[in-house]
């Protein structure tokens, strides 16, 4: 009965996760959003000390059940383990604890000294959301997409065409050899990274040996099968000494539903008092109604959950539309509601999912050695609409604060510049103004080139004070390859 409730809120969680990560659509984050703000390390950057203690108190109480039921890489591993059919194919083996403690000390030298990117690479959520963005939404709307060509040869429009593009280059690399490394340990070992790489499941490892509820033996019923064993993906039962190394179970219940001789249960181990005629104190097991158990499991996870709460380019086949490439920032300009590049890079795990979720395609994982796969924007593919914001809202952990939309248009995240020899009205000699025409705060006027000259070309001029840094300008600015005006990022984020 564990195993199978197990089983079902975790297949509930990852469903929604990874829901969240492909979701076209842009609705399901009204729903779900705050299933990743039940993460543990999103939850702790986020300073939302109510979860963190949640998750702590689950752990002090049934063992990294976070593990196997909240954590998508963790489940995302036992459906990889599954692939392997091979029957009783695990063993136990000793805790490579020298490697479990080096990790988690790796990543808080890495949170303490700001190395985001490092820390990021470390983090178990933050991997599942690069290997759900980079390599599951590709696929999941090149289906979509299928979709589309079908219903509309029928007359349907109930799918529309999505772009799929390659957001980052580096991140996509990561996420490739991360899901590759994790699928073939998990494949042959089973729970090999949870209990040896990920320091999320060494911290909650070293609570869980003093978790309430245990996987325990009853010696005198075990016939040494080695049936649990074999069928432990975290290798953490021995059989031959009848122990159960607790920092690494991560309580699935498989090893309690292949024993056959009741040999094992989930449960309280205590010390039972001295009885009349016995000489030493003995110790007992004391078993969990099995009806109790579930019910105070589902309880747990669910007073958890309830904490938190372009279309086509056409050119008519007349000439092809060269596509726009990004220009050299200075500065990178870091999403509205981040307040500063350095708020970013504290408190970001580059999970991927605001980059996933933003509807005009301006976020894109940075290739900065010391910011690698946070996100920043740039303007090819889009603008930042100001009654847009999304990635404020599924943000977990306050590297990008919720912001409403009154309060977005008036964050200055960055200014417009002008260059003049890549601008149309200069070099061609014809009106523009797009860049003035789109301006959603009028911080663009057009003002002549030379004002003693009847036939001069009228140009942008840019009121530095009222621009907010949206990208319109540079984004619909119609010269290639490199815009005319372009947007130089702000380190601190004033209101204008």
């Amino acid at each position: 009965m564990l195993r199978k409730i197990r089983i079902f809120l975790a297949v509930v969680m990852f469903i929604c996760v990874t829901g969240l990560f492909l979701d076209i659509s842009g609705n399901l984050h009204h729903w779900l959003s705050w299933m990743p703000k039940v993460q543990f390390l999103p939850a702790l950057l986020a300073l939302n000390f109510i979860i963190v203690g949640a998750l702590l108190l689950l752990t002090l109480i049934f063992g990294r059940i976070y593990c196997s039921v909240i954590c998508p890489l963790g489940v995302m591993q036992d459906l990889l383990a599954r692939l392997n059919r091979k029957r009783n194919k695990y063993s136990y083996s000793k805790a490579v604890s020298w490697l479990r403690y080096t990790m988690l000390g790796v990543m808080v030298v890495a949170f303490v000294a700001g190395i985001g990117s490092l820390f990021a690479l470390l983090a178990p959520y933050s991997s599942f959301g690069r290997i759900a963005t980079h390599l599951l939404q590709p696929l999941w709307i090149f289906g979509n997409n299928a979709l589309a060509s079908v219903a509309e040869s029928a007359d349907s429009y109930a799918f529309y065409h999505v772009d799929a593009w390659m957001r980052g280059l580096p991140t996509f690399v990561i996420a490739l050899v991360t899901f590759v490394v994790i699928g073939i340990l998990a494949w042959k070992h089973g729970r090999t990274y949870c209990n040896t790489i990920c320091p999320v499941g060494t911290l909650l490892g070293f609570f869980a040996r003093f978790s309430w509820f245990k996987v325990v033996f009853d010696e005198g019923k075990c016939r040494d099968c080695s049936m649990c064993s074999k069928n432990c993906k975290a290798a953490c039962i021995d059989y031959k000494s009848h122990s159960v190394d607790y920092s690494r179970c991560v309580a699935c219940g498989n090893c309690l539903e292949k024993c056959k001789f009741g040999a094992l249960k989930y449960a309280h181990k205590a010390v039972k008092k001295q009885e009349v005629g016995k000489s030493e104190t003995e110790e007992t097991v004391i078993s969990v109604d099995t009806g109790k158990r579930s019910f105070l499991l589902a309880t747990a996870l669910a007073t958890t959950a309830a904490i938190a709460q372009e279309g086509k380019k056409v050119d008519g086949k007349l000439a092809d539309i060269e596509d726009k490439v990004a220009p050299k920032r200075q500065t990178p300009i870091t999403p509205p509601g981040s307040r500063s590049a350095s708020n970013m890079a504290k408190r970001c795990t580059a999970c991927q999912l605001c980059v996933s979720e933003c509807p005009n395609q301006v976020l894109r994982p940075s290739v900065g050695l010391m910011t690698l796969m946070q996100p920043e924007m740039s303007y090819e593919r889009g603008y930042c609409r100001p009654e847009c914001n999304r990635c404020s809202e599924v943000c977990p952990t306050g590297a990008i604060q919720h912001i409403g939309e009154d309060e977005k248009s008036s964050i200055q995240i960055g200014h417009a510049v002008w260059v003049k020899k890549n601008c149309v009205a200069v070099t061609d000699k014809v009106e523009c103004g797009n860049c003035a025409r789109h301006c959603p705060v009028g911080a663009i006027e057009m003002v002549p080139l030379d004002e003693n000259d009847e036939d001069t070309p009228f140009i942008p001029s840019v009121n530095v004070e009222r621009c907010i840094g949206c990208g319109a300008c540079e984004n619909l600015c119609p010269a290639r390859p490199l815009s005319a005006i372009y947007v130089e990022g702000h380190e601190v984020h004033r209101e204008v």
